[in-house]
């Protein structure tokens, strides 16, 4: 059994991908420069997106355990509104 490595936590990840971008704005870099950043803010980026959607399945499951009733329970029904 391997040993998962840790990734940053997605704050650490976020600073560091918004301090590549503020150097690619600033400018003044040599054209590798700007494509090893940019390569590095892509790597950045994408590893925030997954943590993004992993934390989206996680509160989608936890809303789906909400919603769904137990099976020991019965549904309630739905009240009726009284017509005026």
């Amino acid at each position: 059994m391997t040993a998962k490595k840790s990734e940053p936590p997605f704050e650490e990840l976020y600073k560091k991908l918004e301090e590549t971008v503020e150097k690619l704005e600033k400018g003044g870099l040599s054209l590798e420069q700007s494509i090893a950043l940019y390569e590095e803010g892509m790597t950045l980026a994408k590893q925030c997106q997954g943590i993004l959607d992993g934390a989206e399945q996680r509160i989608t499951k936890l809303r789906e355990s909400f919603t769904q009733p137990t099976e020991d329970t019965e549904p309630e029904e739905a009240p009726l509104l009284e017509e005026e």
